[in-house]
């Protein structure tokens, strides 16, 4: 019934008792984590900052608001001019700008004649 001395002497610590299997599983899991959630969320936005830099006039667009409209002007580096409807423009970040559904044709760059 009782426990013996012997027993109570042999029994080990439940990891192992070194801090190496105890920072292993810890490595793993930021491993894991790192692969499948931060690195595809990091190339998102890299592909979002690259979509959002080559708009340019006549490409129709889907703001982070679900209006869609035509680039009309790009106004700087931030924002750009955008018909969504007849007669009805709007000024809008760039960064809002949530996907480009299809591209227009490039502006001229002088008038033909």
């Amino acid at each position: 019934m009782f426990v013996t001395p012997a027993y109570a002497q042999a029994a080990q610590a439940p990891f192992g008792g070194d801090i190496f299997g105890m920072i292993l599983p810890l490595i793993a899991i930021m491993g894991v984590f790192w692969f499948l959630l931060i690195r595809p969320q990091q190339k998102r936005v890299k592909e979002h900052e690259e979509l959002v830099k080559n708009v340019r006039r006549g490409d129709v667009v889907v703001t982070t608001g679900g209006l869609i409209g035509k680039i009309a002007k790009v106004v700087d580096d931030n924002e750009v001019s955008i018909d969504v409807a007849d007669g009805v423009r709007i000024r809008l970040q760039r960064n809002a700008i949530s996907e480009v559904r299809s591209k227009g044709e490039p502006a001229a760059t002088e008038a033909k004649k």
